[in-house]
């Protein structure tokens, strides 16, 4: 147990009104793996928080994240009073935050709609100033120690992984990775596959999840199922055990496919890490590109190449334009996939596993 400060809690009373104030606290998504009938008491002066601890806290001011997203999907308004359950974490977003935890409790940042905070370090211009909390307390059991996402972790250590995993990884934020895993999860599912879905890093939100659930994946999963608010910060490691435990669990479901999101853009560290690291463990069969423009798609395809990566096909944002994409195509000699070649369940199937012909020909 951590050296802190407990908040004595003297009867049964005390935990009682706790939970009852915890009950009428706006929860993040971030938690919804956490069984709250061990909180029992607040840690408070003297605590140094981790990334992945539940935390109490008060909206002092409304910035940026105006919404938080609940255990259930809903985001709903935040008002100025506000009690929250979030958990602690790091974020790295080009187009919104850089964020770290903070080293003492006190005020910080509402970093992200799905419930994490931290303490902004930069913002981009666009940003408003992030939404400020104040710490109420860290949630603790009975035993003084504190209740942390890694210990309700809903993906068990195991072994495995489906016998097809295509991993769409891309250029930036914003380039189209989401949209490119829901047509893939869509076009394959529709050509009468059992596909599964997971987004192996990035910053703790369900809407990817709903996004690839609505395409139609038989399970979909993310690294909050494996115990992080974000991955932003992650040792090599511990990225190698977030990604193991994923696919073990869609392998456990029974996939024929599955289909995996990296986060960020190739330059991002723990991309570049899982991107490295991905030859030696054998985790994906093909490589899907997204990119927001043909620059970005020729840099990306060689980057993968230059460590013996094979890009199956192109798209994102850059499909989108038949100009873009036969400036990628021309760029790269790698096949554009537009959204509804993806969506299509022939031309889904022949990617993915022509792709794969292909490959073991050559």
């Amino acid at each position: 147990m951590r050296n802190e400060t407990v908040t004595p809690i003297a009867d049964s009373s005390r935990s009682e009104r706790l939970q009852a104030r915890l009950r009428l606290a706006k929860r993040a998504f971030t938690t919804r793996h956490v069984d709250m009938d061990q909180a029992e008491r607040l840690l408070r002066d003297g605590v140094t928080p981790r990334a992945g601890d539940l935390v109490l806290a008060r909206v002092i001011s409304v910035g940026q994240h105006a919404r938080i997203e609940n255990i259930h999907g809903r985001r709903g308004a935040l008002y100025v009073g506000d009690e929250i359950i979030v958990a602690f974490g790091n974020r790295y977003a080009p187009d919104q935050f850089e964020a770290y935890v903070p080293n003492t409790l006190g005020e910080c940042d509402l970093v992200a709609g799905g419930g994490v905070a931290s303490e902004a370090t930069a913002r981009h211009a666009k940003m408003r100033n992030p939404t400020r909390i104040e710490t109420v307390g860290l949630l603790a059991r009975a035993d003084g120690s504190a209740l942390n996402l890694m210990d309700f972790a809903s993906c068990a250590a195991s072994e495995g992984r489906p016998a097809m995993v295509i991993a769409v990884v891309g250029s930036s934020m914003n380039a189209g990775k989401t949209t490119t895993v829901g047509g893939l999860v869509h076009g394959l599912s529709r050509a009468g596959f059992k596909v599964g879905a997971a987004k192996i890093t990035g910053t703790g939100s369900g809407g990817d999840l709903w996004t690839m659930t609505d395409a139609g994946a038989d399970l979909a999963v993310d690294f909050t199922d494996a115990g992080h608010a974000s991955t932003f910060g992650l040792s090599p490691r511990e990225l190698v055990l977030c990604t193991n435990r994923l696919l073990a669990k869609l392998n456990d479901a029974g996939v024929d496919i599955a289909v995996v999101e990296i986060a960020d853009g190739l330059l991002q560290q723990e991309t570049a890490a899982l991107m490295d690291m991905s030859v030696a463990a054998g985790w994906f069969d093909q490589i899907v590109f997204a990119a927001g423009d043909a620059m970005g798609a020729a840099f990306g395809v060689e980057w993968l190449a230059k460590r013996g990566i094979h890009a199956a096909a192109i798209s994102g944002l850059v499909s989108a334009s038949p100009l873009a994409a036969r400036e990628a195509h021309h760029a790269t000699g790698t096949a554009i996939a537009t959204l509804g070649e993806l969506r299509d369940p022939i031309a889904s199937a022949k990617l993915v596993f022509g792709a794969t012909a292909a490959q073991q020909a050559a």
